[in-house]
C-alpha cells in the first residue's frame, strides 16, 4: 500500500472505525471505568501491578495523584476506587481517551475529587496543580510502532520533555513512579535526560541492564534532586 494510503487509513480511516466499537468496563473497589480496547496500552492489565507494588512497600494514602498518559485512567481510578489516594488529576493528549476519563467522572459522581485535562504532554496543566505522587504509563518504545500513540516515543522526546517540566508540579518529597519496558529500555535510557531535569533516581524494580527480548516490566522511582525522600519510596530501593 503506498505511504499516503496508509496515513489515511492511519489518521482518517482507524479512528472513525474504532469510534463504532462498543465502550466496555473495568471495576476498581467502586468505581466503573469505561473505556474501549484501542484505548488501552496496557493499564488495564500490568498498570494494575501498581497495587501491590505500593501495598508492600507500604505507601500511605496520598492527597494528590497525578497519572501521566492516562488513556482511560486505569491506573488513577484504580489507586483511587482502592483507596491509595483521595483526589486524582489525569491527563491524555487524545481527545477520546479524555472523553473517556471524563465519562467515568461523571457516571460515578467524581467531580468534587477527580481533575481530567486534555493535555500536550503537561503543557495545559494549570500551574496550580501540585501532586505528591506522579503514575504513568508513557509509550515504551522509541523504535516500534511509529505513529502509534500508546506505544511510540520518538527519540524519547515525550519523556525528555516530562522529565524537564515535572519538577514544577511536585510537592516537597513527591514521588515519579514510572511503569516502562525492558524490550524497549532500561532505567539508564533515561538517566541523563532525569538529571538533565534537576531530577535523581531514586529506585528501579525489576529492570534487566540491557534490554530484554521480550516484554519485561520494570518500575522507576524518581525525585527532585535534594527534596528528602520518604520512607515508603526508600523501602523500594533494592
Amino acid at each position: 500500500m503506498p505511504a499516503f494510503l496508509k496515513t489515511i487509513e492511519r489518521r482518517l480511516i482507524k479512528p472513525r472505525l474504532r469510534r463504532l466499537k462498543p465502550r466496555r468496563y473495568v471495576t476498581y473497589g467502586d468505581i466503573r471505568v469505561n473505556y474501549r480496547d484501542h484505548l488501552d496500552g496496557g493499564g488495564r492489565t500490568f498498570g494494575i501491578a501498581y497495587l501491590p507494588l505500593f501495598h508492600d512497600l507500604g505507601m500511605p494514602r496520598q492527597p494528590r495523584v497525578f497519572e501521566w498518559c492516562a488513556g482511560p485512567g486505569f491506573i488513577g481510578f484504580a489507586l483511587l476506587g482502592h483507596g491509595f489516594c483521595d483526589t486524582l488529576c489525569l491527563a491524555d493528549i487524545n481527545p477520546e481517551a479524555v472523553e473517556a476519563c471524563r465519562l467515568t467522572v461523571a457516571q460515578n459522581g467524581l467531580a468534587e475529587r477527580v481533575a481530567v485535562y486534555r493535555s500536550d504532554n503537561l503543557d495545559a496543566i494549570p500551574t496550580s496543580e501540585r501532586w505528591d505522587l506522579v503514575v504513568g504509563n508513557p509509550p515504551h518504545f522509541s523504535d516500534i510502532s511509529p505513529g502509534e500513540l500508546r506505544f511510540h516515543d520518538e527519540d524519547w522526546n515525550l519523556h525528555r520533555k516530562f522529565f524537564a517540566a515535572i519538577g514544577d508540579f511536585l510537592k516537597s518529597g513527591g514521588i515519579i513512579v514510572l511503569v516502562e519496558n525492558n524490550h524497549g529500555s532500561t532505567a539508564e535510557t533515561f538517566r541523563s535526560m532525569i538529571e538533565a531535569a534537576g531530577l535523581c533516581i531514586v529506585f528501579v524494580r525489576n529492570c534487566d541492564g540491557r534490554r530484554t527480548p521480550y516484554d519485561r516490566i520494570y518500575y522507576i522511582g524518581i525525585a527532585r534532586r535534594g527534596d528528602t525522600i520518604p520512607n515508603w519510596a526508600r523501602a523500594a530501593i533494592q
